[in-house]
């Protein structure tokens, strides 16, 4: 595994394949081993890079705020450090929020941008509140709101159709340091609103959103791309299409690359 340092902080992340490059970007309590299906699947035709975000995976925490910019400017110092001009960002859920910080950052630097159980409307008045109660619970008692928190992502019907994956994925968030937890949860409670990064049609935006989405209100999603150009994807599933539509979004991002 490679890694350089962004403001004196480690950023950890790999490197397969060879060709036109993409960037996954993990979400909230993730690390950039969610993605290895998808590495080992994308590889022998891209250069697949994976980027483990501040305070979670290998990489360290920055302070006590992670802002979704911060995340971005890490990004960009990987891709300098690689020597990479122009990527396609693939980002889930939190990952989502960087790819469209790093959009409007870099925009010379996007080719195209996935988002992937993700939003670019800012955090509602509701949500924050939420936001520093899930600081408050964590606080109080990290592996059970760890545990909740990983269950709660995946549609009711796959709780108990995933079992061995939800474990996989609660057993790498249990990794995740308390400081990076309150740190990206305070990032993505202040994170800017970006709908108009959708409307501006600089580069081909694909949004992949689940019907079922426990976390992100669909009917709500869908409102954000009225009037764009924006692509749009719908499983019947949860927040977490990486792992409950794995081989249907293997096929859509397949053809979305192209």
């Amino acid at each position: 595994m490679n890694h350089t340092l962004y403001k004196n902080t480690k950023i950890s992340f790999s490197d397969s394949g060879k060709g036109n490059t993409i960037i996954f970007l993990h979400g909230f309590l993730e690390n950039k081993k969610m993605w290895k299906d998808y590495v080992d699947f994308f590889s022998d035709k891209y250069r697949i890079i994976t980027i483990d975000l501040l305070g979670h995976g290998e990489s360290d925490s920055l302070g006590y705020v992670h802002e979704m910019e911060d995340n971005a400017n890490a990004v960009n110092e990987v891709l300098e450090y690689l020597k990479i001009e122009k990527a396609t960002i693939l980002g889930h859920s939190m990952g989502g929020y960087v790819g469209l910080a790093f959009a409007e950052l870099y925009p010379q630097k996007i080719q195209k941008l996935i988002l992937l159980n993700s939003t670019s409307k800012e955090d509602n008045p509701e949500k924050k509140i939420n936001r520093t109660r899930a600081i408050k619970a964590v606080k109080q008692n990290y592996v059970a709101f760890v545990s909740l928190a990983i269950a709660n992502l995946f549609s009711e019907n796959n709780r108990t159709r995933l079992v061995d994956e939800i474990e996989k994925v609660k057993t790498e968030a249990l990794k995740t340091p308390l400081q990076g937890i309150i740190a990206s949860l305070e990032g993505m409670k202040i994170r800017k609103d970006r709908e108009w990064l959708l409307q501006e049609n600089r580069f081909p935006v694909l949004l992949v959103l689940g019907k079922k989405d426990p976390v992100l209100n669909y009917e709500d999603s869908l409102s954000q791309i009225e009037d764009t150009t924006v692509e749009l994807v719908s499983f019947e599933d949860g927040h977490m299409s990486q792992i409950e539509n794995k081989e249907a979004l293997k096929t859509v991002l397949a053809d979305f690359f192209e």
